[in-house]
């Protein structure tokens, strides 16, 4: 009998075990414990977060430099046409500007969630986790959910910065919110893949090469910055099925930025796209929640 409770007892070192094998996790159930502990992991999160100057500068540094720079840097040489389809119009553009910037700095955001990950194996943060009676599902539940709560904060402060340099919101205030609402949703839903990609490297570095090598073609090419329609052929057609590209143009109508001088997309994922946005959060949820969770169970026990 005493054996059975000191196998369950968290020791000061759970790396390694008599006989080469790992002691199984302590006994932790029941859906009100799940929650409870997902959010002290956020919680935890968000306070390192606040600790860390460079993730906080990061958070809130970047939003405003992207948001000036491609509004006055990039911004001053891609004029688009004004309502009546002729004169360039600075001020268009910068409208048209914002909803990509959202959508581009929500999607980086999620990112933080895959290099935490990483950066908890790397140091044996996981195996403290793994030793301590709590619900399997609240380390991943907690760092998807601080990633929440950063991109909210990332989102205001982005908001804030767009009003100063002329954006305007031209849609009712609930139509606002569920313009934001889509872009915290698609950006919840990336950050499963960046847990799971963080699960399945080796260390951080790995994991912040391999995710700007992807996530930077996928919000270049895209409606994010220029209308799509001056893409080669090829180029064009991804832009059109690209994810997002719908969640811009999601926040773009959502907003009412959609200027008089921009073509009307033909393809059916802009022409629905809050609906193509979250057929495609919904896949990816199905996909990578079981995904990363069974990565990080093997991650745990390696």
């Amino acid at each position: 009998m005493s054996g059975t409770t000191d196998a369950r007892r968290p020791g000061p070192s759970t790396g390694s075990a008599a006989g080469g094998r790992r002691p199984e996790p302590p006994e932790a159930g029941g859906l009100r414990q799940a929650v409870g502990d997902g959010w002290t992991i956020a919680r935890r999160n968000l306070i390192r977060v606040k600790r860390v100057p460079d993730l906080l500068v990061g958070s809130i540094v970047s939003p405003i430099m992207f948001v000036l720079l491609f509004a006055y840097v990039f911004g001053g040489a891609i004029s688009l046409p004004g309502a009546d389809g002729s004169a360039p119009d600075p001020a268009a553009y910068r409208e048209y500007l914002i909803a990509g910037i959202f959508a581009q700095t929500v999607i980086f955001g999620a990112t933080i969630t895959g290099s935490g990950m990483a950066q908890d194996l790397k140091t044996g943060i996981i195996d403290r986790f793994r030793a301590l009676p709590m619900a399997p599902s609240a380390v991943l539940v907690g760092r998807t959910t601080a990633d929440v709560v950063n991109n909210v904060l990332t989102v205001v402060i982005m908001t804030l910065t767009g009003l100063v340099v002329g954006w305007r919101i031209n849609t009712s205030v609930g139509e606002a919110l569920l313009g934001y609402v889509v872009l915290l949703f698609f950006a919840y839903c990336v950050s499963w893949i960046m847990a799971y990609l963080g699960l399945l490297v080796r260390t951080p570095e790995v994991f912040n090469n391999v995710t700007f090598i992807v996530i930077f073609p996928l919000t270049f090419i895209a409606n994010t910055f220029v209308p799509i329609e001056s893409f080669p052929t090829g180029l064009r057609q991804f832009a059109e099925w690209n994810p997002v590209s719908s969640v811009t143009q999601a926040a773009r109508e959502l907003f009412g930025n959609l200027q008089a001088g921009v073509p009307t997309p033909e393809a059916w994922p802009l022409q629905n796209p809050v609906l193509y946005t979250v057929l495609w959060g919904v896949v990816l949820l199905l996909v990578f929640v079981p995904l990363t969770v069974r990565q990080y169970q093997r991650a745990a026990a390696r």
